[in-house]
């Protein structure tokens, strides 16, 4: 019975998400529910000590994380440098070839720092238009977008900037470039393998004379690339961003040291800091930070505008999605502490590997959350520790955990009720019937990387 409680409250969460209802509301509700179950008594003390305990944390980490992108992405935008490199791109690949001028663009932008969200919004009229213009049915542009935003920039890549190549970085103690060679080795798998079904797609279609499509909604009007700002200068915060994030990362332990001690006159005690543990974090702010102000700077007369209104939109969809995080982290550490949990990580620990068992249980909760954030924080809430204690018996560095991890997030999450996946089918004016196929397709290929990098490091101990 306790099981069963714990698997009711997953699902009845994924449901809820699903049917299009906020997680901050269904996320409390589906935990107390499975307490409320188990021992009635506890659900005022397991909300205020554990649930919300643990939101609080999760937003006090990596609520600045969310904001700084959400405002970086915003300025790139109404800067008109994301147009331009979308443009830039386009002249440089040529017009004819939309499939990788959208993929290469979304990863230039995710890889830079820019939230997938936003990059959904300003790349999808100029796919639009170009996938017109090659007579490429409209129903593969979310395949393109997917592969590009939604895989190895997001988690693989060494070093980018994404939330989920972050958390990972606070329970086991590593940077955002972790394991380099395993996220590379892993990039280039899905990439070659994403193109590929895309290419075999994209074939498929002409052999049966489709078309763009007739009767199509949400059809953007042509874009204006006139008097864009220069490619070059539009791409510069983005590089900013990345060598910022590897410069920082390898001075703050330097600056620093193991802790800082801050006493101030008003503080009772010192305040005392792990540099470990924030270090990736800092880094990442950091570059952010230098990056907006970059634009803002080269951009003034173009951001001025509407800076005011677009940061205010940035700021409700950064605590939207941090919130929204936080809350299923809180609803993972009240199921991890429930019996039935109990039952499930039992049976995970027939998985002898800690590298297949971190990807089997992480995959596997981001898929029923529908969010790679949220399935991670929910398994690493849970059995973070088990992991990174299973990992060091075995020798494993805490770097392969990381990457296995964060790449792990990003497979099963996109999911049909994923946010991500809806937002970007509801902009492009798309059903799941017309091209959910091809994003499930990229999903299964992130899945598979995961699997392919831990046999890299097990055949060669690269990592």
């Amino acid at each position: 019975m306790d099981l069963l409680i714990v698997l009711g409250a997953l699902f009845f969460l994924m449901f809820a998400a699903y049917k299009g209802f906020s997680v901050i509301i269904f996320a409390p509700i589906a935990a107390m529910g499975a307490v409320l179950l188990t021992t009635p008594l506890d659900v005022a003390p397991v909300f205020s000590g554990l649930f919300m305990e643990k939101m609080v944390i999760f937003v006090k980490n990596y609520f600045p994380v969310f904001l700084l992108g959400a405002i970086f992405g915003k300025v790139i935008e109404i800067s008109g440098f994301s147009k331009s490199i979308v443009a830039a791109v386009m002249g440089w690949i040529g017009q004819k070839r939309a499939i990788p001028v959208i993929v290469i663009v979304c990863m230039l932008l995710t890889y830079g720092g820019v939230s997938l969200f936003v990059v959904v919004f300003a790349v999808y009229p100029f796919a639009a238009e170009m996938f017109r213009r090659g007579n490429i049915p409209k129903r593969l542009i979310p395949g393109a977008i997917a592969l590009g935003a939604f895989s190895v920039t997001m988690d693989a890549l060494p070093g980018t900037p994404q939330i989920q190549n972050i958390i990972p970085t606070t329970f086991f103690g590593t940077t955002s470039w972790a394991a380099p060679w395993l996220g590379i080795f892993g990039s280039i798998f899905v990439l070659t393998c994403g193109f590929m079904y895309l290419e075999w797609r994209r074939c498929s279609a002409v052999r049966n004379n489709e078309g763009y499509g007739t009767d199509l909604v949400n059809e953007p009007v042509a874009v204006d690339t006139a008097n864009l700002p220069s490619p070059w200068l539009a791409l510069a915060p983005l590089v900013l961003v990345g060598v910022s994030n590897f410069f920082l990362t390898r001075w703050i332990p330097i600056w620093y040291g193991e802790k800082s001690v801050v006493d101030l006159p008003g503080l009772t005690a010192p305040l005392t800091t792990s540099i470990k543990s924030v270090t990736a974090i800092w880094a990442v702010e950091g570059a952010l930070i230098l990056g907006i102000l970059f634009v803002i700077i080269t951009a003034f007369s173009l951001v001025k505008k509407s800076f005011a209104e677009s940061t205010k939109s940035a700021v409700g969809g950064a605590m939207l999605a941090s919130i929204n995080t936080a809350s299923e982290y809180g609803f993972g550490a009240v199921i991890a502490s429930l019996s039935g949990f109990l039952i499930v990580r039992d049976l995970l620990q027939g998985i002898a590997d800690p590298l297949v068992k971190a990807g089997v249980s992480v995959t596997s909760l981001a898929g029923i959350t529908g969010s790679a954030s949220g399935g991670m924080v929910i398994a690493l809430g849970a059995m973070g520790d088990q992991l990174l204690a299973s990992a060091n018996a075995m020798g494993i560095p805490p770097e392969v955990l990381h990457r296995v991890v964060s790449m792990a997030s990003g497979g099963m999450d996109t999911l049909p009720h994923n946010g991500a996946v809806i937002t970007l089918l509801a902009v492009a004016g798309l059903t799941h019937k017309q091209s959910y196929k091809d994003i499930f397709a990229v999903t299964i290929i992130k899945s598979l990387a995961v699997f392919f990098v831990i046999g890299i490091y097990y055949l060669t101990g690269i990592y």
